[in-house]
């Protein structure tokens, strides 16, 4: 007797992807260009934090080697987040920033516009900030917490790399519990772990389970 086919994993409809924070800027370091008000950009310069975080381009490759479209959104200015994506090259889109401000849902769907994407259903949102993934959420998408190298840690990498092991994970369990507490489905150190959250979804999606 013929063994049963397995039903194909269901694929990725896309994945959208802070900037700041998550593909680059380790520890969402261009926020100091902001002033006391959390408004106004003191300066337009934001090259000293265009570094992709760890794990990213290797995100974005696999991504794209699977068929999958992906963009990014983020709140800056064009001026300041124009800076910032330049080493991700052709690897993602860029969004145009929406009117509305997270966790409204609008970037999230303005973004999967942009894409071309016909449905809601198996896309994603990956982010280290809580307001980006309550835009997910709000928007029907999957969402994933980056703890480590978002705005809820904080630090630039050498300050990252001068914390002693004890305090990494405590700087990491608060974060990984905020964005839970946002209501991220998965949460995850940095984008080198992407694809075994991926692969979770996936297992969750082939129960039926929806975000």
């Amino acid at each position: 007797m013929l063994a049963p086919v397995a039903a194909p994993a269901p694929s990725f409809t896309a994945v959208l992807f802070g900037l700041s924070g998550c593909l680059v800027d380790f520890g969402a370091q261009a926020r100091t260009l902001r002033d006391q008000d959390g408004i106004t950009l003191l300066s337009h310069d934001a090259k000293a934090f265009a570094a992709p975080t760890p794990g990213a381009l290797s995100a974005l490759k696999n991504l794209k080697l699977q068929g999958v479209p992906c963009a990014w959104i983020e709140e800056y200015p064009a001026s300041i987040a124009e800076q910032l994506a330049a080493p991700l090259k052709d690897l993602i889109q860029p969004t145009p920033g929406p009117n509305n401000h997270w966790p409204a849902p609008d970037a999230c769907w303005q973004a999967l516009m942009s894409l071309n994407v016909a449905q809601i259903d198996g896309c994603v949102m990956v982010s280290g900030d809580p307001r980006l993934v309550m835009s997910g959420l709000n928007a029907g998408l999957w969402t994933v917490g980056i703890a480590s190298t978002g705005p809820l840690c904080g630090l630039s990498p050498a300050q990252w790399e001068a914390l002693s092991d004890l305090e990494r994970e405590r700087l990491r369990g608060r974060a990984t519990l905020e964005l839970y507490a946002a209501g991220a489905h998965s949460v995850i150190d940095h984008l080198g772990e992407l694809d075994s959250c991926l692969a979770d979804i996936t297992l969750r999606r082939q129960k039926s389970e929806k975000p």
